[in-house]
């Protein structure tokens, strides 16, 4: 992953609109230069879900320009727009998305089948992206035989395996007990001071306050975008008092 001083992400006066006249995002501005870790932050309905959608290209704004890695996504066509997604953008959400029936390592190939990469290559990539988030002796577990902590990280894997530009975690820790949703937000940190540019989009200020930026949104609008002089450490429980990571 490339850290030299670029934006990854590059918003100017973002609308997006559904039928019916309502306003999701209202003239949002926003940049995420390489290496940066921010929250996107705020309650339901303020248009996170919107901004996390357009920032991950998965729908494309009604007024406003949105450039992705250096790509204006209004230039590309549909199958073009795929093609960034695949290569520049990794997604990691609160219900995990992994396939059941076929082990960990299955599971974060299956991420990159669309990279041009050989078989081995994709297998060979999945084996060293689990052995990154602490999962090499894991990898022929099959989903039902990891914990909600370990999916999740499966799921990270699958999310870095192929070194996209961005990182984008929807509610990371949604699913997760205090211990393993703490060991996720750590793991995030790790992968983050290994040089990977990652959004968390959230609504816990908890998890907001671990991260050194905090992006904050209310009724689609930014209200607040703020560095964290000192970030707070999420707490961890005890050993042995919840689930395992």
């Amino acid at each position: 992953m490339n850290t030299h001083a670029r934006a990854v992400v590059e918003l100017a006066a973002v609308t997006k609109e559904y039928p019916g006249g309502v306003a999701a995002l209202r003239g949002v501005d926003l940049t995420v230069m390489a290496g940066e870790l921010l929250a996107i932050v705020g309650p339901s309905g303020s248009g996170k879900s919107t901004l996390l959608h357009i920032v991950g290209t998965l729908d494309r704004p009604t007024a406003g320009t949105v450039a992705i890695a250096g790509y204006d996504i209004a230039a590309l066509s549909d199958r073009a727009l795929s093609a960034l997604r695949s290569r520049h953008v990794g997604f990691v959400f609160q219900s995990f998305h992994l396939v059941p029936g076929i082990s960990a390592r299955a599971n974060v190939a299956e991420g990159l089948l669309y990279s041009g990469l050989s078989r081995t290559e994709r297998g060979r990539r999945a084996a060293e992206a689990l052995e990154r988030v602490g999962l090499g002796d894991r990898m022929d577990h099959r989903p039902h035989e990891l914990s909600g902590g370990q999916k999740q990280r499966v799921a990270i894997a699958r999310a870095v395996a192929g070194e996209p530009d961005l990182l984008l975690a929807d509610e990371p820790t949604g699913a997760l007990d205090t211990k393993s949703g703490a060991s996720v937000m750590e793991l995030l940190h790790e992968l983050n001071r290994d040089g990977a540019t990652i959004a968390v989009i959230t609504h816990d200020n908890e998890i907001a306050a671990s991260l050194p930026r905090q992006v904050r949104l209310r009724d689609g609008e930014i209200v607040a975008d703020v560095w964290n002089r000192q970030t707070v450490p999420l707490p961890v429980a005890p050993a042995g008092t919840e689930g395992a990571v």
